[in-house]
Protein backbone atom coordinates (compact mmCIF):
# COMPACT_ATOMS: atom_id res chain seq x y z
CA UNK A 1 0.00 0.00 0.00
CA UNK A 2 1.45 3.73 -0.97
CA UNK A 3 0.93 7.18 -0.05
CA UNK A 4 0.99 6.66 4.11
CA UNK A 5 3.36 9.56 3.96
CA UNK A 6 2.43 12.94 4.17
CA UNK A 7 4.89 16.49 4.36
CA UNK A 8 7.90 17.65 1.84
CA UNK A 9 10.57 18.76 5.01
CA UNK A 10 8.63 17.88 7.58
CA UNK A 11 7.72 14.26 6.45
CA UNK A 12 5.29 11.93 8.66
CA UNK A 13 4.87 8.16 7.53
CA UNK A 14 2.24 6.25 9.63
CA UNK A 15 1.36 2.42 10.11
CA UNK A 16 -0.31 -0.08 11.61
CA UNK A 17 -4.15 -1.14 11.80
CA UNK A 18 -6.78 -0.49 14.36
CA UNK A 19 -6.53 -4.66 15.40
CA UNK A 20 -2.82 -5.38 15.05
CA UNK A 21 -0.38 -5.40 18.05
CA UNK A 22 0.81 -1.81 17.24
CA UNK A 23 0.35 1.20 15.53
CA UNK A 24 3.19 4.58 14.98
CA UNK A 25 4.91 7.09 12.69
CA UNK A 26 8.29 7.45 11.75
CA UNK A 27 8.99 11.50 11.55
CA UNK A 28 11.87 12.51 9.16
CA UNK A 29 12.98 15.89 9.00
CA UNK A 30 12.81 17.45 12.59
CA UNK A 31 15.44 19.79 13.35
CA UNK A 32 18.02 18.88 15.96
CA UNK A 33 18.21 20.13 19.10
CA UNK A 34 14.62 20.40 20.13
CA UNK A 35 13.65 19.16 23.78
CA UNK A 36 11.71 16.07 23.71
CA UNK A 37 9.93 13.83 25.96
CA UNK A 38 7.90 11.10 25.81
CA UNK A 39 5.57 13.41 28.12
CA UNK A 40 5.20 15.66 25.41
CA UNK A 41 3.53 13.56 23.36
CA UNK A 42 1.79 11.90 26.03
CA UNK A 43 -0.48 15.21 27.04
CA UNK A 44 -1.68 15.27 23.34
CA UNK A 45 -2.75 11.18 22.93
CA UNK A 46 -4.79 11.75 26.39
CA UNK A 47 -6.95 14.31 24.76
CA UNK A 48 -7.73 12.29 21.62
CA UNK A 49 -7.59 8.89 23.94
CA UNK A 50 -10.89 6.50 23.87
CA UNK A 51 -13.20 5.66 26.41
CA UNK A 52 -13.01 8.66 28.68
CA UNK A 53 -16.73 9.71 28.77
CA UNK A 54 -20.01 8.00 27.49
CA UNK A 55 -20.17 10.10 24.48
CA UNK A 56 -17.15 8.12 22.61
CA UNK A 57 -16.22 4.54 21.88
CA UNK A 58 -15.55 2.86 25.26
CA UNK A 59 -12.77 0.75 23.86
CA UNK A 60 -9.77 1.27 26.67
CA UNK A 61 -6.55 1.78 25.20
CA UNK A 62 -4.32 3.91 27.25
CA UNK A 63 -2.26 5.39 24.04
CA UNK A 64 1.10 4.97 25.85
CA UNK A 65 3.72 6.43 23.19
CA UNK A 66 7.32 5.18 23.15
CA UNK A 67 10.19 7.18 21.49
CA UNK A 68 11.62 4.44 19.61
CA UNK A 69 14.72 6.80 18.11
CA UNK A 70 15.78 10.35 17.13
CA UNK A 71 16.46 11.48 19.84
CA UNK A 72 19.59 11.83 22.51
CA UNK A 73 20.30 13.69 26.14
CA UNK A 74 22.30 16.84 25.68
CA UNK A 75 25.32 16.32 28.02
CA UNK A 76 25.34 20.23 28.26
CA UNK A 77 21.70 20.31 29.70
CA UNK A 78 21.01 16.95 30.41
CA UNK A 79 17.85 17.40 28.24
CA UNK A 80 16.47 15.17 25.67
CA UNK A 81 16.64 16.81 22.49
CA UNK A 82 16.05 15.52 18.77
CA UNK A 83 19.36 14.74 16.98
CA UNK A 84 17.78 15.45 13.39
CA UNK A 85 17.68 11.85 12.36
CA UNK A 86 14.45 9.71 12.03
CA UNK A 87 11.89 10.06 15.48
CA UNK A 88 10.36 7.07 15.30
CA UNK A 89 6.93 6.34 17.98
CA UNK A 90 5.05 3.31 18.19
CA UNK A 91 1.64 2.38 20.44
CA UNK A 92 0.94 -0.71 21.03
CA UNK A 93 -3.02 -1.37 20.48
CA UNK A 94 -3.75 -3.39 24.38
CA UNK A 95 -7.86 -3.36 24.05
CA UNK A 96 -8.84 -4.73 20.55
CA UNK A 97 -11.49 -7.44 20.53
CA UNK A 98 -11.60 -8.33 16.81
CA UNK A 99 -14.26 -11.11 17.82
CA UNK A 100 -17.03 -8.22 17.05
CA UNK A 101 -16.22 -8.26 13.40
CA UNK A 102 -16.17 -12.06 12.93
CA UNK A 103 -20.24 -12.21 11.35
CA UNK A 104 -19.41 -9.54 9.04
CA UNK A 105 -16.34 -10.26 7.99
CA UNK A 106 -17.55 -11.11 4.06
CA UNK A 107 -20.23 -8.47 4.04
CA UNK A 108 -19.44 -4.82 3.11
CA UNK A 109 -20.68 -2.16 5.86
CA UNK A 110 -22.37 0.74 4.14
CA UNK A 111 -20.43 4.03 4.37
CA UNK A 112 -16.83 2.49 5.38
CA UNK A 113 -14.30 1.57 3.05
CA UNK A 114 -14.58 -2.31 2.85
CA UNK A 115 -16.14 -2.57 -0.50
CA UNK A 116 -13.64 0.05 -1.63
CA UNK A 117 -10.72 -2.02 -0.10
CA UNK A 118 -11.72 -5.14 -2.00
CA UNK A 119 -11.89 -3.93 -4.79
CA UNK A 120 -8.52 -2.12 -4.62
CA UNK A 121 -6.36 -4.73 -3.24
CA UNK A 122 -8.31 -7.96 -2.93
CA UNK A 123 -7.89 -8.29 0.51
CA UNK A 124 -9.08 -6.42 3.59
CA UNK A 125 -8.61 -6.50 6.96
CA UNK A 126 -12.02 -6.61 8.48
CA UNK A 127 -11.38 -6.05 12.18
CA UNK A 128 -12.21 -2.59 12.55
CA UNK A 129 -11.52 -1.63 9.23
CA UNK A 130 -7.71 -2.23 9.18
CA UNK A 131 -6.06 0.97 8.16
CA UNK A 132 -9.08 2.73 7.42
CA UNK A 133 -10.08 2.73 10.52
CA UNK A 134 -9.45 6.21 12.90
CA UNK A 135 -7.60 4.10 15.31
CA UNK A 136 -4.95 5.28 12.62
CA UNK A 137 -4.83 9.41 13.87
CA UNK A 138 -3.49 8.26 16.88
CA UNK A 139 0.11 8.31 15.19
CA UNK A 140 -1.00 11.97 13.77
CA UNK A 141 -1.67 13.08 16.57
CA UNK A 142 1.65 11.77 17.98
CA UNK A 143 3.51 13.30 15.48
CA UNK A 144 1.41 16.81 15.34
CA UNK A 145 2.78 16.98 18.91
CA UNK A 146 6.66 17.04 17.51
CA UNK A 147 5.48 19.30 14.99
CA UNK A 148 4.62 22.13 17.47
CA UNK A 149 8.05 21.63 18.90
CA UNK A 150 9.30 22.96 15.57
CA UNK A 151 7.19 25.83 15.57
CA UNK A 152 7.09 26.81 19.47
CA UNK A 153 5.86 30.22 18.93
CA UNK A 154 2.55 29.37 17.18
CA UNK A 155 -0.09 28.04 18.97
CA UNK A 156 -2.82 25.76 17.53
CA UNK A 157 -6.09 25.22 19.24
CA UNK A 158 -9.10 23.30 18.05
CA UNK A 159 -12.80 23.32 19.08
CA UNK A 160 -16.19 21.58 18.05
CA UNK A 161 -18.75 24.19 16.98
CA UNK A 162 -21.61 21.78 15.65
CA UNK A 163 -22.73 18.47 16.65
CA UNK A 164 -25.65 17.55 13.82
CA UNK A 165 -28.04 20.77 13.33
CA UNK A 166 -26.91 22.13 16.58
CA UNK A 167 -24.13 25.03 16.76
CA UNK A 168 -22.29 26.69 19.30
CA UNK A 169 -23.26 30.68 20.00
CA UNK A 170 -20.17 32.50 18.90
CA UNK A 171 -20.68 35.10 21.25
CA UNK A 172 -19.93 32.99 24.33
CA UNK A 173 -17.16 31.06 22.88
CA UNK A 174 -14.62 30.76 25.84
CA UNK A 175 -11.42 28.99 24.91
CA UNK A 176 -10.78 28.06 28.67
CA UNK A 177 -14.43 26.21 28.82
CA UNK A 178 -13.12 23.59 26.27
CA UNK A 179 -11.19 22.08 29.14
CA UNK A 180 -14.19 21.53 31.12
CA UNK A 181 -16.91 19.69 29.30
CA UNK A 182 -16.01 16.37 27.03
CA UNK A 183 -16.84 18.10 23.91
CA UNK A 184 -14.22 20.41 23.74
CA UNK A 185 -17.16 23.11 23.54
CA UNK A 186 -16.05 26.61 24.09
CA UNK A 187 -19.78 27.42 24.90
CA UNK A 188 -20.70 25.62 27.85
CA UNK A 189 -24.45 26.12 27.39
CA UNK A 190 -23.91 24.28 23.81
CA UNK A 191 -22.40 21.84 25.78
CA UNK A 192 -24.89 21.41 28.10
CA UNK A 193 -27.23 20.80 25.72
CA UNK A 194 -25.05 18.55 23.21
CA UNK A 195 -25.46 15.89 26.30
CA UNK A 196 -29.04 15.25 26.41
CA UNK A 197 -29.07 15.14 22.99
CA UNK A 198 -25.63 12.90 22.07
CA UNK A 199 -27.37 10.81 24.92
CA UNK A 200 -30.65 10.12 22.72
CA UNK A 201 -28.27 9.37 19.44
CA UNK A 202 -26.27 6.96 21.22
CA UNK A 203 -28.75 4.90 23.52
CA UNK A 204 -30.64 4.79 19.96
CA UNK A 205 -27.64 2.66 18.41
CA UNK A 206 -27.47 5.56 15.63
CA UNK A 207 -25.11 8.11 15.41
CA UNK A 208 -24.39 11.83 14.29
CA UNK A 209 -21.86 14.16 12.30
CA UNK A 210 -20.09 17.31 13.09
CA UNK A 211 -17.96 19.98 12.30
CA UNK A 212 -14.51 21.34 13.84
CA UNK A 213 -12.80 24.50 13.92
CA UNK A 214 -9.11 24.88 14.40
CA UNK A 215 -7.22 28.24 14.75
CA UNK A 216 -3.35 28.37 14.72
CA UNK A 217 -2.20 31.92 15.95
CA UNK A 218 1.05 33.88 15.68
CA UNK A 219 1.43 32.00 12.36
CA UNK A 220 3.85 35.32 10.56
CA UNK A 221 3.04 36.85 7.08
CA UNK A 222 4.51 35.10 4.34
CA UNK A 223 4.56 31.17 5.28
CA UNK A 224 3.21 29.56 2.37
CA UNK A 225 4.26 29.27 -1.54
CA UNK A 226 2.33 30.34 -3.98
CA UNK A 227 0.09 28.07 -6.42
CA UNK A 228 0.63 24.67 -6.11
CA UNK A 229 2.06 24.85 -1.98
CA UNK A 230 -0.60 27.16 -0.62
CA UNK A 231 -0.57 27.03 3.13
CA UNK A 232 -4.58 26.30 2.64
CA UNK A 233 -4.74 24.33 -0.51
CA UNK A 234 -1.99 22.12 1.58
CA UNK A 235 -4.55 22.76 5.22
CA UNK A 236 -7.70 21.25 2.94
CA UNK A 237 -5.63 18.39 1.95
CA UNK A 238 -4.39 17.31 5.19
CA UNK A 239 -8.20 17.69 7.40
CA UNK A 240 -9.84 15.94 4.19
CA UNK A 241 -7.43 12.93 4.73
CA UNK A 242 -8.77 12.44 8.38
CA UNK A 243 -11.46 9.46 8.41
CA UNK A 244 -14.60 10.47 7.71
CA UNK A 245 -13.46 14.12 6.89
CA UNK A 246 -16.35 15.41 4.24
CA UNK A 247 -15.73 19.18 3.54
CA UNK A 248 -13.15 21.38 4.59
CA UNK A 249 -13.59 25.80 4.84
CA UNK A 250 -10.96 28.23 5.17
CA UNK A 251 -11.91 31.56 6.54
CA UNK A 252 -15.57 32.50 6.23
CA UNK A 253 -14.99 29.16 3.12
CA UNK A 254 -18.83 28.75 1.69
CA UNK A 255 -20.19 31.76 3.53
CA UNK A 256 -17.91 33.87 1.19
CA UNK A 257 -20.28 33.30 -1.51
CA UNK A 258 -23.20 35.44 0.07
CA UNK A 259 -20.89 38.22 0.89
CA UNK A 260 -20.61 41.10 -1.67
CA UNK A 261 -16.84 42.29 -2.48
CA UNK A 262 -16.79 45.32 0.11
CA UNK A 263 -18.37 42.62 2.68
CA UNK A 264 -15.69 40.12 2.31
CA UNK A 265 -12.48 42.29 1.70
CA UNK A 266 -10.21 42.39 4.85
CA UNK A 267 -9.69 46.18 5.24
CA UNK A 268 -6.64 47.65 6.41
CA UNK A 269 -4.66 50.55 8.35
CA UNK A 270 -1.74 50.57 10.02
CA UNK A 271 -1.38 49.30 13.43
CA UNK A 272 0.40 51.00 16.57
CA UNK A 273 3.05 48.25 16.31
CA UNK A 274 4.00 49.34 12.81
CA UNK A 275 2.19 46.12 11.47
CA UNK A 276 -0.53 45.93 8.90
CA UNK A 277 -3.84 46.43 11.65
CA UNK A 278 -6.93 43.81 8.99
CA UNK A 279 -10.29 44.99 10.15
CA UNK A 280 -11.88 41.31 9.52
CA UNK A 281 -10.42 37.72 8.42
CA UNK A 282 -12.64 36.38 6.05
CA UNK A 283 -9.66 34.89 4.50
CA UNK A 284 -8.62 32.79 7.22
CA UNK A 285 -5.37 34.40 7.55
CA UNK A 286 -4.44 33.22 4.05
CA UNK A 287 -4.07 35.56 0.72
CA UNK A 288 -2.38 33.82 -2.62
CA UNK A 289 -1.48 31.14 -0.18
CA UNK A 290 0.59 33.07 1.80
CA UNK A 291 -0.08 33.18 5.70
CA UNK A 292 -1.27 37.03 6.67
CA UNK A 293 -0.21 37.03 10.11
CA UNK A 294 -3.65 37.24 11.40
CA UNK A 295 -4.96 33.67 13.06
CA UNK A 296 -5.27 30.90 10.47
CA UNK A 297 -9.07 29.10 10.68
CA UNK A 298 -9.90 26.00 9.01
CA UNK A 299 -12.97 23.84 9.95
CA UNK A 300 -13.79 20.65 8.69
CA UNK A 301 -16.79 18.69 8.82
CA UNK A 302 -16.93 14.89 9.85
CA UNK A 303 -19.73 12.74 9.05
CA UNK A 304 -21.66 10.67 11.03
CA UNK A 305 -20.33 6.93 12.45
CA UNK A 306 -20.76 4.55 9.54
CA UNK A 307 -20.57 1.64 12.79
CA UNK A 308 -24.67 1.67 13.99
CA UNK A 309 -26.49 -0.98 15.66
CA UNK A 310 -29.55 -0.03 12.87
CA UNK A 311 -29.70 -2.68 10.18
CA UNK A 312 -28.67 -1.43 7.46
CA UNK A 313 -29.13 -3.18 3.27
CA UNK A 314 -26.00 -4.26 1.92
CA UNK A 315 -24.30 -6.98 -0.09
CA UNK A 316 -21.55 -9.89 0.23
CA UNK A 317 -18.58 -9.84 -1.16
CA UNK A 318 -20.01 -12.94 -3.11
CA UNK A 319 -22.44 -10.60 -4.43
CA UNK A 320 -25.45 -11.82 -1.97
CA UNK A 321 -28.22 -8.94 -0.96
CA UNK A 322 -27.83 -8.92 2.65
CA UNK A 323 -28.64 -6.89 5.65
CA UNK A 324 -26.08 -5.87 8.25
CA UNK A 325 -25.68 -4.21 11.87
CA UNK A 326 -22.32 -3.21 13.34
CA UNK A 327 -21.84 -4.58 17.05
CA UNK A 328 -18.41 -3.31 19.07
CA UNK A 329 -17.49 -0.35 20.88
CA UNK A 330 -17.52 2.93 18.26
CA UNK A 331 -18.09 6.41 18.76
CA UNK A 332 -21.67 7.94 18.37
CA UNK A 333 -20.17 11.29 17.44
CA UNK A 334 -16.18 10.89 15.77
CA UNK A 335 -16.56 14.56 15.75
CA UNK A 336 -15.44 14.94 19.50
CA UNK A 337 -11.95 13.06 19.26
CA UNK A 338 -11.50 14.11 15.70
CA UNK A 339 -10.64 17.79 17.75
CA UNK A 340 -6.74 16.89 18.62
CA UNK A 341 -6.56 15.49 15.24
CA UNK A 342 -7.47 17.92 13.26
CA UNK A 343 -4.90 19.92 15.48
CA UNK A 344 -1.85 17.96 15.01
CA UNK A 345 -2.71 18.10 11.66
CA UNK A 346 -2.75 21.86 11.04
CA UNK A 347 0.87 21.69 12.93
CA UNK A 348 2.25 19.36 10.79
CA UNK A 349 1.38 21.51 8.25
CA UNK A 350 2.45 24.50 9.80
CA UNK A 351 6.11 22.79 10.56
CA UNK A 352 6.58 21.44 6.93
CA UNK A 353 5.66 25.18 5.66
CA UNK A 354 8.17 26.78 8.45
CA UNK A 355 10.61 24.55 7.17
CA UNK A 356 10.01 25.34 3.61
CA UNK A 357 10.27 28.89 4.20
CA UNK A 358 12.93 28.73 6.07
CA UNK A 359 15.22 26.91 3.36
CA UNK A 360 14.09 29.21 0.49
CA UNK A 361 14.34 32.66 2.28
CA UNK A 362 16.32 32.29 5.27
Amino acid sequence: MSHNTFGHLFRVTTFGESHGPALGCVIDGCPPMLPLEAADIQAFLDKRRPGQSRFTTQRQEPDQVKIMSGVFVDESTGRQVTTGTPIALIIENVDQRSKDYSDIKDKFRPGHADFTYEAKYGIRDYRGGGRSSARETAARVAAGAVARKAIPGVRVRGALVQIGPHKIDRDRWDWDEIDRNPFFCPDAEAAKKWESYLDGIRKAGSSIGAVIEIVAENVPAGWGAPIYAKIDSELAGALMSINAVKGVEIGAGFSAAELTGEENADEMRMGNDGNPLFLSNHAGGVLGGLSTGQPIVARFAVKPTSSILTPRRTIDKAGHEADILTKGRHDPCVGIRAVPVGEAMVACVLADQFLRHRGQVG
